[in-house]
Order: C-alpha cells, then sequence, then structure tokens
C-alpha cells in the first residue's frame, strides 16, 4: 500500500513537475556550480570571477568553480551561458565587455541579447579607467594632454582592445573634447600596455588595477581617472569631470548573471549571498585595495544598471560609426 501511495505520488509530481522543481530549488546548490569568465586567466574579469567563486562557495558550501572561455571580445563564453540550462549551475561573469554592449563589435553579430536573454543577479563592483602615459610623453597633466593632442591632430596613437572598455572610453573622450587621435588595435590589455611601458606608443585608458603598480614605481604617468570622484588608491589624479568635462564617467564593471528562466528562488538566493558575501569588511577590502568600487547590488538595480550602460555605448559606438570587425 505505501509502495502504491508513494508511486501515484511519484505520478502526480511528474505530471505537474512543480513539486520536483521546488524540492531541486529548495536544495540549491547541491552540486558545483559553474561561473564562466568569457575573458583569458589572470586578467581583471578572471580576478573578480574568482572573487565571486570563493564567496559564493563559502556562503553555499558548495564549490563555484572559474571556467575561463575567451574570445570574440567575451561572446564566445558568454553565448556558452546562453545556451546553457537555465537551473543556476552555469552562470556568467558579465561586464561591459562581456554581455552589455558587444554586439556593437563583433562579427558575425552574437546571437544573444543582454536584456533579452540573461537574469542579472547582482553587480559585484565598478571600477575606474585610467589614462596613463609613458613618462616621456609631453603632456604632465590631463589639460596639457587635451592641449596637446589638439595642437597635433592625428599624430597621436594609443593602445586600443576592441570592445574593452578602455576602447570606449578613449572613444567617449575624444567625442566630448573633440579629438583626433590614432587607435593601434592590440589582442588583450596586457600586450597594449606592455608596448606603453616600453614607450612603443605613448598612451591607453585601461583598468586601474592593472597599471597601479607601474604608477607607483614611475613607469607611467596617470593623467586622469574616469569616475565621478576621485580614487583613493589614485588621490592626485583629478578626474575627467572635474578637468572640465562636467558628468563625463566611465567605469568597467562586474556582475554575475544567469541565463533567462533561472528560478527566482535561485536568483534570490545567488542575490542574497552576494550581497552578504560583498559586505563582509575582508571580501570588500580585497577589491578596494585594488581600487575597486565595492556595489554588490540587488537583481533589480543590476537589470537597471546594465540597460542604462547598453543606452550609453551603444551612443558612442553610433556616433563614433565603429563597425564590427
Amino acid at each position: 500500500m505505501r509502495r502504491r501511495t508513494l508511486l501515484s505520488a511519484s505520478v502526480a509530481a511528474a505530471a505537474c513537475g512543480a513539486p520536483w522543481t521546488a524540492f531541486a530549488q529548495a536544495d540549491y546548490p547541491s552540486r558545483p556550480v559553474k561561473l564562466i569568465v568569457p575573458f583569458p586567466a589572470g586578467g581583471t574579469s578572471d580576478i573578480m570571477g574568482r572573487a565571486i567563486a570563493e564567496e559564493l562557495g563559502k556562503q553555499f558550501k558548495q564549490p563555484f568553480v572559474v571556467d575561463n572561455k575567451a574570445g570574440a571580445g567575451g561572446a564566445i563564453g558568454t553565448d556558452q551561458v546562453v545556451k546553457s540550462a537555465p537551473d543556476g549551475y552555469t552562470l556568467l561573469l558579465s561586464g561591459i565587455g562581456s554581455n552589455a554592449v558587444i554586439h556593437g563589435f563583433s562579427a558575425p553579430k552574437p546571437n544573444y541579447d543582454s536584456m533579452r536573454d540573461f537574469v542579472h543577479i547582482s553587480q559585484l563592483a565598478a571600477g575606474p579607467n585610467v589614462l596613463v602615459v609613458s613618462p616621456a610623453f609631453p603632456a604632465k597633466t590631463f589639460k596639457e594632454f587635451i592641449a596637446y593632442v589638439k595642437a597635433n591632430p592625428g599624430k597621436v596613437d594609443y593602445g586600443q582592445v576592441t570592445a574593452s572598455s578602455g576602447h570606449l572610453t578613449t572613444e567617449y573622450l575624444k567625442q566630448v573634447a573633440g579629438l583626433n587621435m590614432v587607435g593601434i588595435a592590440y589582442k588583450g590589455g596586457a600586450p597594449a600596455l606592455t608596448d606603453v611601458l616600453a614607450g612603443q606608443i605613448p598612451l591607453m585608458f585601461t583598468n586601474q588595477d592593472a597599471v597601479l603598480p607601474h604608477v607607483k614605481a614611475g613607469k607611467l604617468r596617470a593623467l586622469a581617472v574616469t569616475s565621478a570622484q576621485r580614487n583613493p588608491l589614485f588621490p592626485d589624479v583629478p578626474t575627467i569631470a572635474e578637468s572640465g568635462y562636467p558628468g563625463f564617467t566611465a567605469v568597467s564593471w562586474t556582475g554575475l548573471s544567469a541565463p533567462k528562466g533561472t528560478p527566482k528562488d535561485i536568483v534570490d538566493k545567488l542575490e542574497a549571498a552576494m550581497v552578504k558575501a560583498f559586505n563582509e569588511p575582508a571580501a570588500r577590502q580585497k577589491l578596494e585595495s585594488n581600487g575597486f568600487v565595492v556595489v554588490a547590488s540587488k537583481s533589480a538595480d543590476y537589470t537597471r544598471f546594465v540597460q542604462d550602460e547598453i543606452n550609453r555605448w551603444a551612443k558612442v559606438i553610433q556616433t563614433a560609426g565603429i563597425k564590427p570587425e
């Protein structure tokens, strides 16, 4: 009789599906979770992904495993997440390059859409880009930089990593300041920065954590940061907004996203875990010591932020006339 009752209950559950889904969600995560970072190991995105994986692993007592799937400016790894099951066991380190504006640069255009195909769970952090120049560059300040570029139209080169935050920031500045500079394309931020350090190219915008040790060592000169306020790790470096271009901000940001259709209970669990983990002093300090501003937002806030970023950078891309490569 008991066996027959259990069998009947199983059939009923299979027919409606909901009870088993509820059990699965209540138990989430019951096995390791994959976090796809759509950029190579060793860079800023990888560092942020590993920070998330470490903290969520502590929260849930299950491994969160980083899987680097680089290529096509973040499109390859992002596309893999879109095609995965929306069950909370494959997540994406989302950001400005991976899924918000990549469609403006990629050819063929990816089959995914940032707002249509993802649930944005929590923005982890944002960090300014920093305009750095080699010590031999004539300009010693940001205002001198603007004057020098305007006096030498088309003669100043800069390192450009297509679809990166630094690339978009440079285009944005060119538009608002009326600058004519020439982008030298690189496949990654590391080789571009190496050439700035070697004096092969004079300047670039890039993430603050990548240039901090070189600025401290006097190997690079930081002329401006792109955050709304000065960065504590670059206290003597002015913002672009305070240097004659009010309202100018351009930050590199990262967060956690999942495929559309991921159950709300799982999204809520992940959101709560992100907020809790990155409001802990130790976790925040790790990121803040490298110049990041920790956000640890809720899903609704991150979703609005991503949409605003798409709108902003789509306009920059259109104005610049940037075409897919």
